[in-house]
């Protein structure tokens, strides 16, 4: 639809991971060193968290991408499995052959741990990444415990990278997962984009799509984060719509007005009013105590 109309060649927000469209913010960057930092140790377990749409699918790709080719991955996408489902699972993504009928948590685990002892012995290292983890449950997470018991002097034979939502922190404080928390060499809870990281990810994503002059005006970029709260996944659904409904109106610019059109559009016009005014009380909120400060030293000066 607006394609054409602004000269670009791709549809730059689109919630596909396209990983051309990848932009690793300050924060990204050190989600990514901490989950490096964390399979390097001798440790079992890296965590990272953060709200829906943070960007911790992002991470968890670009970390991939940047394991050593003498590495093994497994990956989980849907962990929502009994501990049996979950080691089958494993046996697959690490192409270890079994029995269907002989299946058990015994012949399962003892499989894996060979497979293990296997790759190590080959030089290769053997990562498991788990998405959505805070879907696990907590005896699940008993069992991946389990697996990682098998070290050499130096390491565990197994790192497990667990990536889920905040609800996974807690999770990991329950008492019959401490010896898990324990294990947990790294972790890092990832955070929105600042304003000054929403305006690099639009104009990064405007520029990949061959529009090297962004459309979004300051006041647009400026409501995208007070409205988008720095959510990428948010701030794409938004984009998209505000080029849309600037094609169109056959508008060149988007402005305040279009960029909030488009997030009534998006969100609905309760939710985008609500999260305006808690931003609004905040500041007034902040700009009271500040001249109560300033009220409070220069009253104690001049007393």
């Amino acid at each position: 639809m607006y394609l054409s109309y602004f000269g670009l060649t791709d549809n730059p927000f689109s919630i596909a991971p396209n990983p051309d469209y990848l932009f690793m913010s300050t924060r990204h960057k050190q989600a990514l060193a901490h989950l490096n930092f964390g399979l390097q140790e001798s440790g079992g377990f890296v965590m990272l968290t953060g709200e829906v749409g943070t960007g911790k699918t992002t991470v968890s790709r670009k970390l991939m991408q940047e394991l050593s080719s003498d590495t093994q991955t497994a990956v989980i996408l849907n962990p929502t499995l009994s501990a049996l489902e979950l080691l089958a699972t494993v046996c697959d993504e690490l192409a270890i052959k079994y029995d269907k009928n002989d299946a058990s948590l015994k012949t399962f685990s003892d499989k894996i741990l060979h497979k293990l002892a296997n790759n190590h012995d080959n030089g290769i290292n053997t990562v498991l990444i788990i998405d959505e983890a805070q879907h696990l449950l907590p005896e699940v997470l008993e069992q991946l415990r389990l697996l990682t018991n098998l070290e050499t002097n130096r390491e565990k034979l197994l790192k497990v990278v667990l990536i889920g939502q905040p609800e996974l922190q807690q999770l990991l404080r329950r008492n019959e997962l401490r010896q898990l928390a324990q294990r947990v060499t790294a972790r890092y809870h990832l955070l929105p984009l600042t304003q000054e990281e929403v305006g690099q990810y639009v104009e990064h994503r405007l520029t990949v799509a061959n529009l090297h002059q962004s459309p979004f005006s300051r006041a647009a970029i400026k409501l995208l984060f007070s409205i988008s709260g720095g959510i990428p996944r948010v701030i794409n659904l938004l984009c998209d719509r505000a080029l849309s409904l600037a094609y169109s109106l056959q508008r060149p610019i988007i402005d305040h007005q279009v960029m909030i059109s488009a997030s009534f559009q998006v969100l609905g016009e309760d939710i985008v009013m609500q999260r305006q005014q808690s931003r609004w009380k905040l500041r007034y909120i902040v700009a009271f105590l500040g001249a109560l400060f300033i009220g409070v030293v220069f009253g104690g000066v001049y007393a």
